[in-house]
C-alpha cells in the first residue's frame, strides 16, 4: 500500500517528483470512472424496473378473469376479429364436399417448344450471340454449344429455350 499524507483536506501522495495531492472528495485514478453513459444506461435501468413494478400493481390491484371464456375471440362474416359471439340465426349451411382442397389443376396447353427468330449477333470468334424471336420481340442469348448448324447474323432459325442459372438461352439452334 503506498502511504499518504492527510492535510487541509487534501491527501498527499509521494512520488519522486515531490507531493501529489488530491481533494478528498475526488476519487484516485484507480476507482472507476462514472461516464454519462453509464449513468443514462442505469437511468433506463431504474425506469425499466419501476415501470415493471407498477405493472405488477396494477394487475394486482385490478384482477382481470383469466378464464378461458374471456380470451375466446370470434370472426364475424367479413373476417373481422370480434369480441362478442356470432347471432345463431344468420348461420348458413354450407355443404363441405363444394369446397375445394389444395390447388385445383390447370388444364394442359399444348405450348409449342420450336420458336422461330432471327439471329440479330453473333460473333463467331468467341461464340456467342443474341436471337430475336419474332412473335414476341424478345432477346435469347446463344452460346455456339447450343448449335446445330453452322448460323450468322440476319439468319432466320429455329431454336428452343432452356433455363439457366443466368437466363434463358437458345438451344437446339437450326437455320429454318
Amino acid at each position: 500500500m503506498i502511504p499518504f499524507i492527510y492535510w487541509d483536506g487534501l491527501i498527499y501522495y509521494p512520488t519522486f517528483a515531490g507531493l501529489f495531492s488530491l481533494p478528498t472528495n475526488e476519487k484516485s485514478m484507480a476507482g472507476s470512472q462514472e461516464t454519462f453513459n453509464k449513468k443514462e444506461k442505469e437511468k433506463k435501468r431504474l425506469k425499466k424496473r419501476l415501470d415493471k413494478q407498477k405493472k405488477i400493481a396494477t394487475r394486482k390491484a385490478n384482477p382481470q378473469n383469466g378464464s378461458p371464456e374471456s380470451m375466446i375471440a370470434y370472426v364475424d362474416e367479413y373476417g373481422q376479429i370480434t369480441d362478442t359471439p356470432p347471432n345463431p340465426t344468420n348461420r348458413k349451411k354450407v355443404d363441405a364436399d363444394s369446397i375445394p382442397l389444395g390447388v385445383p389443376k390447370r388444364d394442359v396447353e399444348e405450348v409449342s417448344t420450336i420458336r422461330k427468330g432471327k439471329v440479330e449477333f453473333f460473333n463467331t470468334s468467341k461464340g456467342f450471340g443474341f436471337i430475336k424471336e419474332l412473335d414476341t420481340q424478345e432477346k435469347f442469348f446463344v452460346h455456339v454449344n447450343g448449335l446445330l448448324e453452322e448460323i450468322k447474323e440476319t439468319d432466320l432459325v429455329t431454336f428452343e429455350l432452356e433455363r439457366t442459372f443466368k437466363g434463358m438461352n437458345a438451344v437446339r439452334v437450326k437455320k429454318a
